[in-house]
């Protein structure tokens, strides 16, 4: 097993690299918008996941994962060269869809925010079920009176 902190500066170098001949070197058609947005390597730094996302439709994101897929040779060669590793990673690239994750969170959070608000309008409209005061208040008694007569634990007064 390595140490954690350079496992993770690896993964960070994995993907500035990878990203560096995407950029430079890669002269697919297919490519298309990409950004190489995180890099995870394993503690044996034999395997290399690296998330990338491209603007576009499912067109566009099926396009960019063959030609990653035809250049997987010349960025592993690339990746061992620059690592300086006994063994070249192996990568793997997945479509990040955090975009569309995101995209959710915000649907869910625009109905919360409208069922609240429709909570609120009722709310506002809202009137008691009874009376405002639900309790019999007698009014020949005055406030002395009913100070000088102790309460019954179980409600009421005690007589």
């Amino acid at each position: 097993m390595s140490d954690p902190a350079k496992v993770r500066r690896h993964a960070e170098r994995v993907r500035e690299l990878v990203a560096s001949v995407v950029r430079s070197q890669i002269k697919d058609p297919r490519l298309g918008m990409i950004t190489i947005t995180d890099a995870r390597i394993t503690a044996d730094l034999r395997d290399a996941t690296v998330f990338y996302t491209v603007l576009g439709d499912a067109v566009a994101q099926a396009d960019t994962a063959a030609a990653l897929e035809s250049a997987k040779g010349l960025l592993r060669s690339t990746v061992g060269k620059a690592l300086g590793l006994r063994h070249s990673p192996t990568l793997t690239f997945v479509l990040d869809d955090v975009q569309d994750q995101v995209k959710h969170i915000d649907d869910l959070l625009a109905a919360a925010r409208n069922a609240d608000a429709e909570v609120q309008r009722l709310a506002a409209r809202a009137e008691y079920a009874g009376e405002a005061q639900p309790y019999r208040v007698d009014e020949d008694e005055t406030d002395d009176e009913a100070a000088d007569v102790p309460e019954n634990p179980r409600g009421g007064a005690a007589r």
